[in-house]
Formats: structure tokens, sequence, C-alpha cells
């Protein structure tokens, strides 16, 4: 699975020592839960940023090649702007995996072939026995501010007795 592909920064260094401590009072099973949870969230809000096509750190996605035949299509998919990644950002592909000690997001199978390509910006096939292309980074994964503080909200109302319903 390739998830988020992080180094530990200071800040996310604070925020595991600080869940760690509070996640040491919950049994294996609690524990197991709160990370499907948060993985789920997470989920959630990355399939949202790649939706609205904009990295964890704010940033629009760089756009795509324009090619002059998708513009001259016809039908009402080709008139519109069409978004990258509509279906990487499904949970057919954008998977969480939790246990006791750990919550992981990220893509399986062919799709992490992709977003892993895109992640790191490679060169890679556009089609099979096509031509390559060097595609720009587009980070589809990341761990930013904003989730940090989405992490701090649900274990804080897990471990508050506020169970989200």
């Amino acid at each position: 699975m390739v998830g988020t592909g992080i180094a530990m920064s200071g800040d996310l260094q604070r925020l595991e020592e600080w869940v760690g401590a509070l996640l040491r009072q919950l049994s294996p099973t609690e524990r197991r839960t709160l990370a499907r949870e948060v993985g789920t969230e997470l989920r959630r809000a990355h399939a949202l940023l790649i939706r609205q096509q904009v990295e964890p750190d704010g940033r629009a996605f760089e756009p795509r090649k324009r090619r002059k035949k998708f513009t001259d299509k016809q039908g009402r998919i080709k008139r519109q702007k069409a978004a990258m990644f509509n279906g990487l950002r499904t949970s057919r592909w954008l998977k969480v995996q939790a246990d006791a000690t750990l919550a992981s997001v990220g893509f399986t199978n062919k799709a992490a072939r992709v977003a892993r390509v895109h992640q790191e910006g490679r060169r890679d096939r556009v089609a099979p026995g096509g031509v390559e292309y060097d595609y720009p980074v587009r980070r589809l994964l990341g761990f930013s501010s904003a989730d940090e503080g989405l992490v701090r909200d649900i274990v804080l109302r897990r471990l508050g007795g506020c169970n989200k319903s």
C-alpha cells in the first residue's frame, strides 16, 4: 500500500508523544477502534482534497497538459473540465488499514502505482506501449496541520466520552 511517505517533523513528533501517552490508557480493542476512526476521517479529508484538485499543503495541482483531441470531443463529460484522479479517490482504491498500533491511509493494487508516479513526479508511460511522459509532482497524500488538528479532535472526542454518532 502506498501511504503518505512523510518524515517526522517536530509538530508530528509532538503529536505522536501527546497521543501516545493518552492511548496507553486504552485497551488494544479501543486503540484499534480509535485508529480505524482516525484513518477513516483522514481518508475522507484526503478524498475531498483530491476532488478539489488541491495538495495537502493547500496548493492547487499542476494542471493537466492540454490535449486538442480531448477538448474537441462531444458530450457532457468531455465539455466539463475533466478532474484528475476521480477514480483514485474512491474507497475502492484509497484504503484505511488500522490496528492497535497504527492507522494508515494509502492506495492499493494498480492505483498504488499510478499514485506513486504522481506523488513523486516520476516518468511513466501514458498508455501501455505508448510514449513516456515526465509527470509533475502532484501530492495526493500527506500530513498537514489540518490533519493534525483532525487527529487531535478525534482523540479528544473519543477520550472525552463524546463519541460521534
